[in-house]
């Protein structure tokens, strides 16, 4: 499903992946079957892949429900709203019905591992967001111990990343004191969980915001999109890592010398069910259960 539509619920929003819509004071999210890269969407779906992080998410929101809690009021098609029911084929398994928050404009990253932009800034610098690192890591080498690594949105609309100071001096030294300790916990159990299933989170960025004056845990949890899982069996510092997310994409429209630019080039067939597959996978070994 590339695009969600749903005559006579107002559309808020469509984002790279997830379509918004209002339902009197409460938002419906659709996670839909696009797939971004290069910050521009791509024309085709990716099979299955708004089902697997809706899903994922619900995973954990649900086991991190006593640590903090989150926007979600329905996650079942039975429990939405009537205006809702005639849509059921499009919203099964994919939405989520949750209460409006006032979002904390920083999204909050936790790095076990050095990688992605992460890495360019070791380069640069010999550290990642002003946290000096050993000298010496290689790409995709562990961390002595995870980091919080923020970032804001830039004017352009990419992400910045920030020192905890700066987040500190927009939102308060309290509130961001808060958000870092509860990056890392949630960071730190997560990776503990998906050890046991043989994925290594690299990495994972999570967004907060506030529901009548409480903090709560929104928009997508450790999914494949928001986060680097690496199958744990070929982690090899030194370079690149296998993946369950679109980091095959990526591969693949750098293969073709894609200059990045609109219009986005159709992916093959190949590369669209291959793709579908990792996400699927990533599904099966987080939670345990199959993708019907």
């Amino acid at each position: 499903m590339l695009e969600s539509n749903l005559p006579g619920v107002k559309l808020r929003a469509r984002g790279k992946v997830r379509d918004i819509y209002e339902v009197g004071d409460h938002l419906l999210i659709v996670a839909t079957d696009r797939i971004s890269a290069f910050d521009y969407i791509l024309p085709n779906a990716i099979p299955q892949k708004g089902e697997v992080l809706n899903r994922i998410s619900l995973f954990w929101f649900d086991r991190f429900g006593e640590l903090i809690p989150n926007h979600l009021i329905a996650t079942e098609v039975d429990d939405y709203p009537a205006e809702l029911q005639p849509f059921r084929d499009q919203l099964q398994g994919r939405s989520v019905l949750c209460r409006k928050a006032e979002m904390i404009a920083v999204d909050c990253v936790a790095r076990g591992y050095v990688s992605g932009s992460g890495w360019k800034d070791y380069k640069a610098t010999g550290a990642i967001c002003g946290i000096p690192l050993p000298a010496g890591l290689q790409e995709s080498d562990k961390l002595p111990e995870p980091i919080f690594t923020p970032a804001t949105k830039a004017d352009s609309g990419h992400d910045e990343n920030v020192s905890f100071e700066h987040v500190a001096g927009r939102i308060g030294v309290e509130l961001a004191t808060r958000l870092r300790d509860l990056t890392l916990e949630i960071y730190r159990q997560a990776s503990e969980y998906a050890a046991t299933r043989g994925i290594v989170i690299a990495d994972t960025k999570f967004e907060f915001g506030f529901v009548d004056g409480q903090l709560v845990l929104c928009d997508e949890v450790l999914t494949p999109d928001s986060s680097r899982f690496w199958p744990a069996d070929q982690w090899k510092p030194g370079g690149q890592q296998p993946s369950y997310d679109k980091q095959f994409v990526r591969d693949y429209l750098e293969s073709i010398q894609w200059n990045k630019q609109p219009p986005a080039p159709v992916l093959p067939e190949e590369v669209v069910l291959r793709t579908s597959g990792k996400y699927k996978e990533a599904y099966r070994l987080i939670t345990g259960a199959e993708l019907s």
